[in-house]
């Protein structure tokens, strides 16, 4: 079981970047899953995930209207759509899948450890 991100890097303020997260040895569809960062210094926080109970994204406020988190179960994989970047959105960003599928997205934003599996982390910078 394995969950392997890629698409990070340098993005100029306004721009987007699309993150990538394959999954292999399980299926992605109808499980959790979910973008989480960590900023130099900061706690790791949740940034949109999609319960495997609901299946309704949540996004936490700080990147609503800009991110989002769609899928492609034909190519087992994930992906964190990073729109109208800012340099607040600078972090390590990780995916994660897997866990309990009986709390709404909302709750999994905010607690991350009911995910079984991650991926490595992948570095985005916003910078001019």
């Amino acid at each position: 079981v394995q969950l392997q991100a890629s698409g990070g890097g340098l993005a100029q303020p306004g721009n987007s970047l699309r993150l990538s997260c394959s999954a292999s040895g399980f299926t992605l569809d109808r499980v959790n899953i979910g973008w989480f960062r960590q900023a130099p210094g900061k706690e790791r926080e949740g940034v949109a995930c999609i319960s495997g109970d609901d299946g309704e994204p949540a996004v936490t406020d700080s990147v609503k209207g800009r991110f989002t988190i769609p899928t492609d179960n034909n190519k087992n994989t994930m992906y964190l759509q990073m729109n109208d970047l800012k340099p607040e959105d600078t972090a390590v960003y990780y995916c994660a899948a897997g866990g309990p599928t009986y709390y709404p997205s909302t709750y999994l934003l905010r607690n991350r450890g009911y995910f079984s599996f991650w991926g490595q982390g992948t570095q985005v910078t916003v910078s001019s």
